[in-house]
């Protein structure tokens, strides 16, 4: 079967016939091929098996048909090697959170070759077995840096906003590691094939516009200017507030989640600058198929009028998802329903 390199047309911002549309966590617990491995195997042997990886990243383009496969794994993989002491129970637990300088000082720089070979060997056996491009990914520094901090997830963020108003340096320190190892694990994907990496700042909408600015963006920025090779898209869960800093960012695309228009979101991004990706609710897989279809050409719609649109949802899928709505999204975009 030739190449399908739609993502890669749009994401370069050529005119496209239709939009490319994948799913964020398109691999995953909705389907029941992916359950049927993970009762053989914990989440973390998963994710360092590329055999499997490789299986489950497969399983929804061969089930569904997407424009593009996503590297199965997670983003706090990285941080493990770092000197993170990490477990999923199922929701990930951090044994030895960072909260002072001596933490923040023990942490080491990956060295992806070395400390995450598994998805190296992963992204080179997906490279091959693919006949669509493939997208690396990682979690942006702050995201990271909030699992690391608070040590699982957080309804307030008390323990990572804490540390940046009151030891600014041991934030510092850290953030910079994980800004420096971020880097060279992205870039590592694009060395062994990755067509395109996304970044996913999933906890950036927790902070004021204020800090996000002087707090995290300069992270970002640094590895927007950095990263050689493939497009970047960046995905800032919750983050309209602040679009007009992220606007300055130098990348290819920028994920929107359901929460604003593409037009509204492209307005305030710089208008025409970037490729959009986004922005369907996850929870509207449940309803009914009418209701699907109309806000799905809504926003394919609204995707005619940018640089380039990505079809995704605004967030990543959800496990009871029933499979038929997916599959019955997915011919909506492609224009086959």
């Amino acid at each position: 079967m030739a190449f399908n390199d739609l993502l890669l047309r749009t994401i370069n911002g050529e005119k496209t016939e239709r939009p490319p549309v994948w799913f964020m966590r398109q691999a995953g617990r909705y389907m029941e091929e992916y359950r049927a491995i993970r009762k053989k195997v914990s989440f973390l042997e998963l994710c360092k098996t590329p055999d499997l990886c490789t299986e489950v990243t497969l399983q929804p383009i061969e089930a569904f048909g997407f424009d593009n496969a996503i590297l199965f794994s997670d983003i706090l993989i990285p941080i493990e090697p770092m000197g993170i002491q990490l477990d999923f129970n199922p929701a990930p637990v951090i044994a030895n959170p960072i909260r002072t300088m001596a933490d923040a000082d023990k942490l080491r720089e990956l060295d992806p070759e070395k400390d995450v070979p598994f998805v190296m060997e992963t992204v080179r056996k997906l490279v091959k077995a693919l006949d669509v491009p493939l997208i690396g990914f990682s979690g942006a520094p702050f995201t990271l840096a909030c699992y690391m901090v608070e040590g699982s997830g957080s309804k307030n963020f008390e323990n990572i906003k804490t540390l940046i108003h009151t030891d600014p340096e041991t934030y510092r320190i850290m953030m910079e590691k994980l800004t420096s190892s971020t880097l060279k694990y992205l870039q590592a994907q694009i060395d062994n094939g990755a067509h395109v990496v996304q970044m996913f700042d999933t906890w950036a909408g927790v902070v004021s516009p204020y800090d996000y600015e002087k707090y995290i963006f300069p992270y970002v920025e640094h590895i927007a200017n950095n990263l050689k090779g493939a497009p970047l898209i960046y995905f800032a869960k919750d983050s309209f507030s602040f679009y007009d800093t992220i606007g300055k960012l130098n990348c290819a695309g920028m994920g929107v989640d359901w929460k604003a228009t593409l037009k509204d979101a492209d307005e305030r991004l710089s208008k025409g600058k970037f490729v959009l990706q986004g922005n369907f609710d996850p929870v509207l897989l449940f309803g009914s198929k009418e209701a699907i279809k109309e806000t799905a050409e809504k926003i394919i719609a609204e995707g005619k009028d940018l640089k380039g649109h990505i079809f995704n949802l605004g967030h990543g899928i959800l496990p009871p998802t029933p499979r038929e709505n997916v599959e019955y999204l997915v011919k909506i975009v492609k224009g086959e329903a």
